[in-house]
């Protein structure tokens, strides 16, 4: 894949989708255990998972009627974006 770098500005103007991305890019896990891990409100792990999943970066590893569980991982477009940001040194610390 070629830099996107519409997409890559995308994610890094939003702390909390990195935070997700980078949680993601670490194994599939639910919004709960995202927010617990990373210390932030499931509100905004869950506006952050929307607006991933609707960049294509993120999917429902579940049945899309499972109100509980629901499993998200990373998709090979949003490895390869999080693979660009971390290799160009794109994130503050």
């Amino acid at each position: 894949m070629s830099e996107n770098w519409d997409d890559i500005g995308f994610v890094i103007s939003s702390q909390y989708r990195v935070t997700v991305l980078s949680r993601l890019a670490m194994g599939p896990s639910t919004p709960s255990q995202i927010a617990d891990d990373e210390g932030i409100d499931i509100a905004a792990v869950s506006h952050a998972l929307t607006s991933l999943r609707d960049r294509g970066f993120v999917e429902l590893l579940v049945p899309e009627d499972r109100r509980k569980g629901r499993v998200y991982g990373i998709t090979d477009d949003g490895e390869a974006i999080w693979l660009t940001i971390e290799n160009e040194g794109l994130l503050e610390d």
